[in-house]
């Protein structure tokens, strides 16, 4: 991969977002909570709101994706 195209984000116009394979958050306990789901395409990442699919979708380049896994791992956003 050249260097340089984990910083494209993913262009929402190019995918069907109802027949994307998302997946729910592993904190999600089913409740009802406010939980995630997350959908790898080919240029990264995309993040919406399980209780409100039809609502925003966010996406994330591989690099921000990464930068914010490492965050949370680090405990960069603990409360």
């Amino acid at each position: 991969m050249p260097e340089g195209r984990n910083h494209i984000k993913p262009d929402l116009t190019t995918f069907d977002l109802d027949t994307l394979p998302w997946s729910t958050s592993s904190y999600s306990n089913g409740a009802g909570g406010m939980c995630v789901e997350v959908a790898k395409v080919s240029t990264g990442v995309l993040v919406r709101d399980s209780n409100n699919r039809a609502g925003v979708v966010m996406p994330f380049s591989k690099e921000e994706w990464r930068a914010f896994l490492d965050g949370a791992k680090d405990g960069e956003f603990d409360i």
